[in-house]
């Protein structure tokens, strides 16, 4: 047998064994806008972060951004919608955050994941023990935010990025 056959051979059983990939896009933006602001008109807010802004979000939240473009909507009524993104285990996880008009959180929906597993995340009963808090609450797994067993990575850094909206709308929305 030829050596590139024999690599190929070798990889098949690596193939069979590996864990199905599983990407679901769970709502559109316009679906996440009508949902967590239902009947309201949304303004883009755009702005790239600077380094000052990246650096007091980092401090407020012990989180550094992903993403300098703040993808943030203005809603007509009072309140904010930003949608963002944190790392699961290996794959970004997309995820809106509504704020009222005084920045506490209104909902979280999960938009887009992308992992083989932890998709437990989007349970609406996990989600919303974020409804309330503000930034400075400590937000921390297994302390302020109930773990999901099997969904650990998943739930450690959708509470962190959620922390990190707070901070971001504290220094650079209100």
């Amino acid at each position: 047998m030829s050596a590139s056959r024999l690599s190929l051979v070798a990889l098949v059983p690596v193939a069979l064994i590996a864990p199905p990939a599983h990407a679901a896009t769970y709502l559109t933006l316009a679906q996440a806008q009508a949902l967590m602001f239902p009947g309201e008109t949304l303004t883009p807010a755009f702005q790239a972060l600077n380094s000052t802004q990246v650096a007091a979000i980092r401090k407020a939240s012990g989180v550094s951004p992903l993403n300098r473009q703040l993808k943030a909507w203005r809603a007509a009524r009072g309140g904010w919608l930003i949608v963002d993104q944190v790392v699961g285990k290996h794959e970004f996880i997309t995820f809106a955050v509504a704020l009222d008009a005084s920045g506490a959180v209104r909902s979280v929906e999960i938009m887009d994941y992308r992992e083989s597993y932890g998709d437990q995340v989007r349970n609406p009963k996990w989600r919303a023990q974020f409804v309330g808090k503000r930034n400075g609450a400590a937000l921390q797994l297994d302390k302020d935010i109930k773990n999901i067993s099997g969904a650990t990575l998943s739930c450690r850094h959708v509470t962190d990025g959620v922390k990190r909206l707070l901070a971001t709308y504290a220094i650079v929305l209100a």
